[in-house]
């Protein structure tokens, strides 16, 4: 029986819906400054996390265009792995902390979009 807040999983060779990460689920991401970042990094083309690169759209999660504190713009993204560790992290501050999440989880938008970007290091 699948877990309340999982989706179901398309069968295998059925292409999945891209995640979507909403601006309320970056913060529990903790991504790194961009002024530490590489040039791979800023323009998408390398994980925002570990480096690893290039990137490419079936193994990378888009994590939205953002601004640096000085007003540029960078594109975040981030491999599988990492995007599944962090969003993992996430889940285990973001929980605890959260009433919706206490009483019904699956009304909960960050705790879902969490939840299915620490599933994605599953995918095959």
């Amino acid at each position: 029986m699948p877990h309340r807040t999982a989706a179901a999983r398309p069968p295998s060779g059925t292409p999945e819906t891209p995640i979507e990460v909403p601006a309320d689920v970056l913060a529990h991401l903790l991504l790194p400054s961009p002024e530490d970042a590489a040039e791979g990094q800023l323009r998408g083309a390398d994980c925002v996390w570990c480096e690893t690169g290039p990137l490419n759209v079936e193994a990378a999660v888009d994590l939205g265009e953002r601004k640096t504190p000085t007003g540029e713009t960078w594109f975040p993204r981030a491999c599988l792995r990492c995007a599944a560790a962090w969003a993992h992290r996430g889940l285990f501050e973001h929980v605890p902390m959260c009433a919706q999440c206490a009483d019904e989880s699956s009304v909960c938008e960050i705790g879902r979009v969490l939840y299915r970007l620490a599933l994605e290091s599953r995918r095959p």
